[in-house]
């Protein structure tokens, strides 16, 4: 879902030179991560898609169109073609969004699925964050919906025989406002069933209340109306809701406004409406401890009721077949429940990949070192900073600080520069250019040891055009049946090849796959790392605020990457500060550079005061990844 919340970052500059990014303990309160999480050679590669959308290859695309009229992708368009070149384009896990059973505009009695109101859906096809049985899977995705659970244990099956580690969404912050499980396991009771009602707060109610208040739609505003105004059974302005429940951002009110979360209601994890807490703080020192620790302490506590039913959920996937789980909007919930959950599948599974979407800087550190999680979202940081140079709003000099910031916990950091909730790269909101990702994946992909997060048609150039409906343009809908114009051209009929592609989607998916597979593969970028921009701003020549340099180094495997966001070509003189020199120990004399993305090299000169001098061509909107020879 499009995110609502104006989240303040606050953090600590501190000065260095040298990081090691997965090498060094941070300081004497923090630790190492328990298990590294990795590709064969170097570091993860996630591709992140829609099955809704990618095997769609209907094109009408109709606003606010049906199933019948759009169309709509299933699991079983994942063929072991589709996946083999998924694979071969550099990713390591793929990650499913969508796949949960969530709420939906679509008649599902004749399988026992009540129908879902309008009234309290976004889209028709509705939102992959509103889940509405968390033992099931989106009956929209299989062929047969009857046996839904059945396709996705197979493309699970067939995703592992590709080589691809797969990842689903856990929404523990919310559920759909009708929540109610068909598939759940024998002793497991739904969400909110056990509740008092009577009261706003209870620490083992699965909901927040409003004693005595009815739920009320929103008002609608801007002329918004349910499936734009369609006449539909349900669609009524009401939903029967005694007492009415909080909305899923936290708004209190029996009514909530239309920009709220209308369609969810919130998870209670034992936080109190004043914001206290209602279950057993971590123990000091918890920080430096393991997650088999973390287990052990909470096995030994009483929790709330909403704790142990995330457990259930987490198990029943994980006997799945899953590899992981993506935390949406974990900032919204207790540090100590992701200490709670994610020891224990730790504890089950030590290799499973747990990540969380959050925007809280000043939270980092505790959600890695106290919560348990491998990666977080590094969108208020590094995303952000990134896409201000590529928008003309900023030069790179904050990249600086703000991987200063990160210091110790970098190879925490998921990096991407498109997913889900934001704007397409190549759409006229954000950059208009799809090659001005080049530079800026280089940069993500390469800066730290953390996995790249690749989001379905950016490899492509997918602008994300075209109103779907509840979706607007610029953000690839995740509201509604639509198709992707680009994924059907790569689809081909099922051959997933590039006979139908552009030239330049043709070779803007060679450089996305030059690049992620050298990051796969390149032990530098999981060791050193030396910022060059500061001292190239102070020294270089003809080098500015539209580029950016660094060093990364593991061994005797040396690389510089250099960035130029100028929409002209340049011809920089690139300076290497004598620290450089001396850490990866080099002679004076001169070396030859070879670019590891396209044919070419550069010459390296080391002067007898082990400085290093380098002239580079770098055309506009591009990167290189020079690798030193001995």
């Amino acid at each position: 879902m499009n995110k609502l919340l104006n989240l303040v970052i606050a953090s600590s500059i501190a000065a260095f030179t040298i990081t090691a990014c997965n090498q060094e303990a941070e300081t004497a309160n923090s630790s190492k991560p328990d298990t590294v999480i990795a590709a064969s050679n170097g570091k993860p590669v996630i591709y992140q898609v829609l099955p809704r959308l990618f095997g769609n290859t209907n094109p009408t695309n109709k606003p606010w169109g049906t199933i019948e009229e759009n169309g709509v992708g299933k699991f079983s368009d994942f063929t072991p073609k589709a996946l083999e070149e998924i694979r071969a384009l550099g990713a390591d896990y793929i990650w499913y969004t969508g796949s949960l059973h969530h709420a939906v505009v679509r008649d599902y009695t004749a399988f026992g699925i009540t129908n879902d109101d309008p009234d309290i859906i976004k889209g028709r096809a509705g939102s992959p964050y509103a889940v509405k049985d968390y033992y099931s899977v989106n009956p929209d995705l299989a062929d047969d919906p009857a046996k839904r659970l059945q396709e996705f244990q197979a493309l699970i099956a067939r995703s592992h025989d590709a080589g691809l580690k797969v990842l689903i969404d856990i929404v523990p912050n919310h559920v759909a406002r009708d929540y109610h499980s068909l598939a759940k396991p024998e002793g497991v009771r739904d969400f909110g069933a056990d509740d008092d009602t009577g009261v706003a707060y209870a620490r083992d109610n699965n909901f927040y209340y409003v004693p005595g208040e009815p739920f009320q739609v929103p008002v609608a505003e801007d002329g918004y109306q349910p499936l734009n105004g369609e006449a539909h059974a349900l669609i009524d302005g009401a939903f029967s809701e005694v007492p009415a429940k909080w909305t899923g951002n936290g708004s209190r009110a029996p009514q909530p406004e239309q920009g709220d979360w209308y369609e969810t209601v919130k998870i209670n994890f034992g936080v109190r409406p004043d914001g206290s807490h209602d279950f057993a703080q971590l123990p000091a020192g918890f920080a430096q401890k393991d997650f088999r620790a973390h287990a052990a302490f909470w096995d030994q506590q009483d929790v709330p009721s909403s704790w142990k039913k995330f457990r259930e959920i987490t198990d029943y996937w994980l006997a799945f077949g899953v590899d992981g789980f993506r935390y949406d909007m974990s900032g919204m919930v207790p540090v100590e429940f992701w200490s709670y959950l994610n020891s224990s599948i730790k504890v089950q599974k030590p290799d499973a990949l747990l990540l969380a979407e959050i925007y809280q800087p000043d939270l980092y550190r505790d959600y890695i070192h106290l919560g348990k999680m491998d990666y977080l979202y590094d969108k208020v940081g590094t995303y952000d900073a990134i896409r201000a140079v590529m928008e003309g709003k900023s030069g790179t000099d904050p990249l600086v600080e703000i991987q200063q910031s990160l210091s110790g916990i970098e190879a925490h950091m998921l990096r991407f520069m498109e997913n889900h909730d934001e704007q397409r790269i190549a759409s006229p909101e954000f950059s208009g250019n799809a090659q001005a990702g080049i530079p800026a994946m280089i940069v993500s992909a390469t800066i730290s040891g953390a996995p790249t997060l690749l989001y379905f048609g950016q490899e492509l150039g997918e602008p994300g055009a075209g109103d779907a409906g509840f979706g607007k343009a610029s953000r690839t809908t995740i509201f509604d049946y639509w198709s992707v114009p680009s994924i059907r051209r790569w689809n081909n009929g099922g051959q997933f090849n590039s006979e139908k592609l552009s030239d330049s989607e043709q070779s803007l998916r060679q450089a996305y796959r030059k690049l992620l597979n050298f990051t796969r593969q390149s032990p530098a970028l999981t060791g050193k790392f030396m910022d060059l921009h500061r001292h190239n701003r102070a020294h270089g020549e003809n080098y500015g605020e539209q580029q950016y340099s660094f060093a990364r180094w593991e061994g005797g495997d040396r690389l510089l990457v250099v960035t130029n966001f100028a929409g002209d070509d340049r011809q920089i003189t690139l300076q290497l500060p004598s620290e450089l020199i001396e850490a990866w120990q080099l002679e004076s004399g001169k070396y030859t550079l070879t670019n590891q993305l396209q044919p070419g090299t550069a010459d390296m000169t080391i002067d007898e005061n082990k400085a290093g001098i380098i002239e580079i061509s770098l055309p506009g909107l591009s990167g290189k990844i020079l690798k030193v020879t001995p």
